[in-house]
């Protein structure tokens, strides 16, 4: 309370409080009758008594007449509650405050929602009027939330560790390779900045101004258009050390994450477990396993090696064939016929991958167009390799490896969700399960032409020490310094060791990558002006404080959040600018027919 003119705050009053003269601020949350009111601000509710005596018949008729969610001055006096009337629900619901004066501050008009948090509202509603929004206690919750883990990471980083919080521009220009970028006209004819994606390259160069510990809360941005669960403009927590390797920077993040984990949310254990790509496309058919459940794939070429199937033996043919499955257990029980089909049609359409089942009768047989083409042995076997109960259902893909991993993964998350719909607890929701993902590949075939590589972090991720050789031989077969940190099946972080060589860094960009490095001439320049090793790792904020308060989306961790098409609901932006106004950034629009007869209209 200091600073401001209240007494307390609507949270805060207690039995101890009984006969002291308060003045609480707030909202008026419910009003009974011109009985009493229940009065709110961001620390909690206060019950206050309406007098109903005629000397104070203006208060009264003000208060009653005030609508829900007007600002209100109330002054009076602490009383306990009458016996009986206790409410062990809120904390103040021991006491109530007999109101003396009042004033109303702002009348508010009809409200477009309620502000209650059981109440649906459809999403665009709530981020037109998000103001109102954040008055609901779970995004008042998530945001100070956000706000304590942030200043603890401070606390870790700066005063414990001696790292050094910079900012970096905003106002940048394009990087090769990685996510898209927005572009910001200049005043220089056909000359544009770009925002950057990450603050990747300052971060390096600050390293090599000798800063040695670098960190930022940093606003990042990427254009990527219509994507489910992203935003245009997000948060990292941003860092760069220098003399430094993989281990260490691994230890760094565990210790900083178990200094600002919320208390609310149990404690965290470290060393976070580690898993290589490969084992983790292996056994989970993705680089961002979520490790509170079972149903790990499983390897059973060597079951069906000998059998007489033909889609096995064709499969087993390719350089890198597999037969691989996932059990779903108590299938039979939990999934509808539909729900299997939904599985089949999904693996179909997704990975182009068809998928066999596989059930297990009360009696103990398999059932299965398989079945006939296996002996009992094998089929004993498959049984064994697979753990298979009574009631389970297996799910079987046979093809190339990462496709098949690809689609036995995403069918695993899937039967997941069917199954807990259904009724099966598998994941806890209380449960954080942190992994490293370790020894990616450093380039990856680009989807569009597979015969062209990409950068499968960014270009500035340094080989493997192991594989350094192959980078100027064939490197399709390089493991990379990169590692991610994956919890519940989410990335929440990626980093990597750096290049600090100029000459190995101007051979990724130009031979493997085929980039042009002019645009990075002041990087490479740096790089050979005594640049140290170094490495770092950034966390995404947004969607690490989403996963720790459980909520849907990462729009109800951030304050004003983009839609999902990336526009404010709020302010309608973004929004047209005049001819004029353009006119000093040399650029025209060009409209679309139907826009031109839409703005004419």
């Amino acid at each position: 309370n200091s600073f401001v003119v209240r007494t307390n705050t609507c949270g805060e009053l207690r039995s101890a409080h009984v006969g002291q003269k308060v003045t609480l601020y707030g909202w008026i949350q419910y009003q009974r009758q011109g009985l009493f009111l229940v009065l709110r601000d961001f620390q909690g509710l206060t019950q206050v008594i309406i007098p109903q005596d005629e000397a104070h018949s203006h208060m009264k008729k003000l208060l009653s007449n005030a609508p829900v969610e007007s600002v209100v001055r109330v002054t009076g006096v602490v009383s306990p509650r009458p016996p009986g009337q206790e409410n062990p629900k809120m904390p103040t619901g021991d006491i109530e405050v007999k109101a003396e004066t009042a004033e109303i501050l702002n009348f508010c008009k009809k409200l477009p929602f309620e502000i209650k948090d059981f109440i649906k509202k459809s999403e665009a509603l709530r981020m037109q009027y998000r103001y109102l929004d954040l008055r609901s206690f779970q995004l008042q919750h998530n945001l100070r939330l956000r706000s304590q883990v942030v200043m603890r990471m401070r606390e870790y980083l700066c005063n414990l560790h001696g790292f050094v919080d910079v900012e970096t521009p905003t106002l940048f220009k394009r990087t090769p390779g990685g996510a898209k970028e927005f572009l910001v006209p200049s005043r220089e004819a056909g000359k544009f900045y770009s925002l950057p994606q990450s603050p990747q390259q300052f971060k390096q160069l600050l390293m090599v101004g000798g800063l040695d510990r670098y960190f930022q809360v940093a606003r990042c941005y990427r254009d990527e258009g219509s994507r489910p669960d992203r935003q245009p403009e997000f948060t990292q927590i941003d860092i760069e050390m220098s003399f430094v390797d993989q281990a260490g920077i691994q230890r760094l993040i565990e210790g900083l994450l178990q200094y600002s984990w919320p208390e609310e949310r149990g404690s965290i254990t470290t060393p976070f477990p580690s898993m290589t790509y490969e084992e983790a496309l292996a056994e989970y058919g993705t680089d961002k396993p979520d490790t509170r459940f079972g149903m790990k794939i499983v390897d059973i070429s060597d079951v069906l090696r000998l059998s007489d199937i033909q889609f096995v033996q064709n499969a087993l043919s390719y350089p890198r064939g597999t037969i691989r499955a996932i059990c779903i257990p108590q299938g039979v029980r939990y999934l509808k016929n539909k729900d299997l089909e939904s599985l089949q049609e999904s693996a179909k359409s997704q990975f182009n991958q068809e998928i066999m089942e596989i059930i297990r009768r009360p009696d103990g047989s398999l059932k299965s167009l398989l079945t006939k083409f296996l002996g009992e042995k094998q089929q004993l076997e498959l049984i064994q390799a697979l753990n298979v109960q009574v009631d389970d259902v297996v799910l079987l893909a046979a093809g190339e490896h990462k496709q098949v991993c690809s689609a036995l993964g995403s069918l695993r998350l899937l039967s997941a969700s069917l199954l807990e719909a259904a009724g099966l607890a598998l994941r806890d929701p209380a449960a954080f399960h942190f992994l490293w993902v370790v020894d990616f590949p450093l380039f990856l075939p680009k989807a569009e032409n597979p015969t062209e590589l990409e950068s499968a972090h960014h270009p500035f991720t340094a080989p493997h020490p192991s594989d350094a050789s192959l980078l100027y031989s064939d490197p399709t077969k390089v493991r990379s310094q990169h590692y991610d940190l994956v919890l519940n099946g989410n990335e929440v972080g990626g980093g990597s060791i750096r290049i600090h060589s100029a000459e190995q860094q101007r051979f990724v960009l130009e031979k493997v990558l085929k980039e042009d490095s002019e645009v990075l001439s002041h990087l490479l320049e740096a790089l050979e002006l005594g640049a140290p090793p170094h490495g770092g790792i950034a966390l995404g904020l947004d969607r690490l404080i989403s996963l720790i308060v459980d909520a849907p989306s990462i729009r109800d961790v951030i304050a004003f959040p983009k839609s999902f098409r990336g526009r404010d609901l709020m302010a309608n932006a973004p929004d047209y600018v005049t001819p004029e106004e353009l006119e000093p950034y040399h650029i025209q629009v060009s409209w679309p027919l139907e826009e031109k007869e839409a703005k004419k209209n």
